[in-house]
């Protein structure tokens, strides 16, 4: 058993931290490790003389007596004029920090208008919420996103002036229609950003673009303040998202509690047959829990997947019919995919202490300024540390006492982690990592920006356009050369999707009353939604009677089936065509064009509780198909031969490639899909593929191939220096392998790539 505080036992920790109320005996067995962190005094500061006396009262009223010193110099430097991100851990006020500045100017200032953007909907509403209780003069706010009815659009145009918003909607719905914006956009004083490292990878790029063709639209002195979670260089990060400096205020002057952080190892179990595995992350979740709500302890329970937050709501509220009806109605799920009504409802039931257990989705990582929680569960790792430290942050605020319990899943990256603590508690947090000079996505929104006012040399400057890109654009006859600057040359509206979902989303209907249930991505209906698949949404089961691709439409019907389902599918890929190759005897280096396609192909229905498979259900869904650019290589099977595990070698090497290619080509990981096989079909040989995951390619294959060597040094270099015997999540494991890491020979991997190495050399 390790402890963070060598001074303070278990049986202490687990009294002090509220984990001794979550199954004592049992959370002796489970936890490998707890990591505590003392609470922190903090400090205050006066009230700056340029706070208006309405403001400072009002915000003294809402039990603020003097604001941090973190965020006074957030408000300093915000009317210095300098873009300024504010990246200071979980619960430390940054919504002040940003707000204090922006309501001050709008108070004294009638002509000044503020924009508040916001990676979800949910956050948006929130800090209308926080805005409106308190009751500002001359502040008149308002959220204009997909939700907003018509008729209430003219008038936020009209009237409002601080507008909270998302980059979805400043890209679809207010640049493209800018001149009814006028007046708003000619009094823009601040731009805040929050959440900024939610924009990160191809989507943060996307934005970062948004936010380009917002500054050439809005006065030269508008000031960007942006808030962040405690990241790695958040001052580049933000100067890369809006293009242009600042300056990061990342001392933490305010008060913390005291952080428990456990780790939690879910007990061995033998199944009907005698063999033994470990019990499932959801099952022990949903018991921790059940424990939580007995316990009047209010805890947010971190879900990986939609399906498994109903789960997880389901078999809490299970276990607490048991011990007393009524207790049941204090759990319920959170995700995206619910009715605007039905968020909001969950929103104001957690707000006012009606819910005591939620299981969620990252849905609430981001979101919901949630005060006097006591516990956060997390249902495996959520893939990223500054994931893992946003959700953990969501106990103890206010300077409450905070307990984090992560459960591992059964795979080899979270027992790594709870066997290894140092990988998360002595690792940084990951730097936001996006590229605007990618030309795939560059290319789009320079069109949408040349539609909204003619491109001129200082506009192409403002994007960082190459004058290589501009001139295939003119070639492809997207934009017109004229005295006056670059013209879009078409009706429509340049497609530019910043998400990449993949089309309109399904809804959800049922069948009986033809009542609107919810909505699902269309990236994900194929999975789940397909004819058969049982779907859980908000506690209540549907089995799907038909999924309607070309109406986008599912319909369902209530049922509680004595099974669930899982969707089996099929991964393939094939060349198209190559761009380029480097031949080095025995092995390829290549680049080009594939097409990767998935398919879901048939459904298993599995019995509830046991796991046991009663079926296995063939479906006719068309293929999802990805046409993108991949750089690949290829080692002569002679090469190989002395190999022991080849499929485990390639395996390895690969996710190592994936890790080490954000070193080197400015990406992001979760941007980046991979394959390798001991003999594909199109190549006749052992082939490792690395593509860009989004459509068309997103330039990382490219540049990849490149700088293949260093690459390939780097990755080669990152898994021999690991200390591990097998590998890990530090050189050969990945948080998004779609095999549960198996097979991976970490050895093996350090022989394909000396072979790649030596010959590329």
């Amino acid at each position: 058993m390790n402890t963070a505080d060598p001074t303070t036992d278990l049986t202490a920790l687990l009294a002090a931290s509220g984990l001794g109320r979550l199954r004592p005996e049992a959370a002796r067995e489970a936890i490998t490790h707890i990591e505590w962190r003392p609470p922190r005094a903090g400090a205050s500061a006066p009230w700056p003389n340029w706070a208006p006396e309405p403001l400072v009262t009002a915000l003294i009223k809402a039990g603020i007596e003097a604001p941090w010193p973190h965020q006074v110099a957030v408000g300093e430097h915000a009317r210095a004029g300098r873009h300024t991100v504010v990246a200071t851990g979980t619960g430390s006020g940054k919504s002040l920090a940003y707000l204090l500045p922006a309501l001050a100017e709008l108070i004294t200032e009638p002509t000044a208008r503020v924009l508040y953007l916001a990676p979800t909907k949910a956050l948006a509403a929130d800090q209308l919420r926080a805005i409106a209780t308190l009751d500002l003069p001359g502040v008149r706010a308002a959220v204009f996103d997909g939700d907003t009815p018509r008729d209430e659009r003219d008038w936020v145009r009209q009237h409002a002036n601080l507008v909270l918003t998302n980059p979805d909607m400043l890209h679809h719905g207010i640049l493209p229609g800018h001149g009814r914006w006028r007046r708003f956009l000619r009094g823009l004083r601040y731009v805040i950003v929050d959440e900024c490292h939610a924009y990160r990878g191809v989507f943060g790029s996307h934005v970062a673009h948004v936010l380009r063709r917002l500054r050439r639209l809005a006065p030269r002195d508008v000031v960007f303040l942006a808030a962040s979670a405690t990241s790695g260089d958040p001052a580049a990060s933000v100067g890369r998202l809006i293009g242009a400096e600042a300056v990061a205020v990342s001392e933490d002057t305010a008060p913390r509690g005291a952080m428990t952080f456990a780790l939690w190892e879910p007990p061995l179990q033998r199944d009907a047959s005698g063999e033994e595995h470990r019990r499932s992350a959801l099952a022990e979740t949903a018991d921790l829990l059940t424990d939580a709500v007995v316990a009047g302890m209010r805890t947010l329970a971190f879900v990986p997947s939609r399906r498994g937050a109903e789960i997880v709501s389901a078999m809490t509220r299970r276990a607490l019919r048991e011990v007393d009806a009524q207790l049941a109605a204090l759990v319920a799920a959170y995700r995206g995919g619910y009715l605007r009504e039905d968020r909001r409802a969950l929103e104001r039931a957690l707000l006012a202490g009606d819910l005591t257990g939620l299981a969620t989705t990252n849905a609430l990582e981001l979101g919901v300024d949630l005060t006097g929680l006591d516990a956060v569960l997390l249902a495996g790792y959520p893939g990223r540390l500054a994931s893992l430290w946003q959700q953990a942050g969501r106990a103890g605020r206010a300077g409450r006492d905070g307990l984090c319990v992560m459960v591992a899943r059964d795979d080899p990256l979270d027992t790594y982690l709870v066997h290894n603590p140092s990988a998360l508690f002595d690792r940084p947090v990951e730097a936001t990592v996006l590229d605007p000079g990618n030309p795939y996505v560059l290319g789009p929104h320079l069109c949408a920006a040349a539609m909204e006012a003619p491109l001129t040399p200082a506009d192409l400057a403002l994007f960082g356009a190459p004058d290589e890109l501009v001139d295939e654009l003119v070639d492809a006859g997207a934009l017109r050369r004229r005295p006056t600057g670059l013209y879009w040359t078409h009706p429509q509206r340049p497609e530019v999707d910043l998400r990449g979902t993949g089309g309109a989303p399904i809804a959800i209907v049922e069948a009986d009353s033809g009542r609107l249930v919810g909505t699902l991505d269309a990236g994900s209906a194929h999975h789940a939604l397909h004819d058969g698949a049982v779907y859980l949404h908000q506690g209540t089961s549907y089995v799907v009677d038909r999924l309607d691709l070309d109406d986008a439409t599912a319909l369902v019907v209530a049922e509680e089936p004595d099974y669930t389902t899982h969707a089996r599918d099929v991964t393939n890929l094939d060349i198209v065509a190559v761009r380029s190759y480097v031949d080095a005897g025995p092995i390829g280096l290549f680049l080009g064009d594939v097409d990767v396609s998935h398919q879901v192909v048939s459904y298993q229905r599995r019995a509830v509780g046991s796991g046991e498979v009663l079926g296995t259900f063939p479906l006719d869904l068309p293929p999802r198909e990805l046409r993108t650019v991949a750089v690949w290589t290829t080692l002569s099977p002679e090469v190989v031969a002395g190999i022991e595990d080849l499929p485990g070698s390639l395996h390895a090497a690969e996710h190592a490639a994936i890790g080490l290619l954000p070193l080197v080509a400015t990406c992001d990981r979760w941007d980046i899909g991979g394959l390798s096989t001991a003999l594909h079909y199109d190549t006749g040989a052992p082939t490792i593929f690395v593509y860009d995951g989004h459509p068309g390619g997103a330039g990382f294959a490219e540049r990849a191939y490149g700088i293949a060597g260093h690459w390939l040094r780097a990755t080669r270099d990152a898994i021999a220096a690991c200390g591990c015997l097998r590998g890990c999540p530090s050189c050969v494991q990945s948080p998004k392998c779609g095999n549960g890491n198996d097979p991976l020979d970490k050895e093996g991997a350090i022989m394909v790539l000396d072979l790649l190495l030596a010959a590329l050399a």
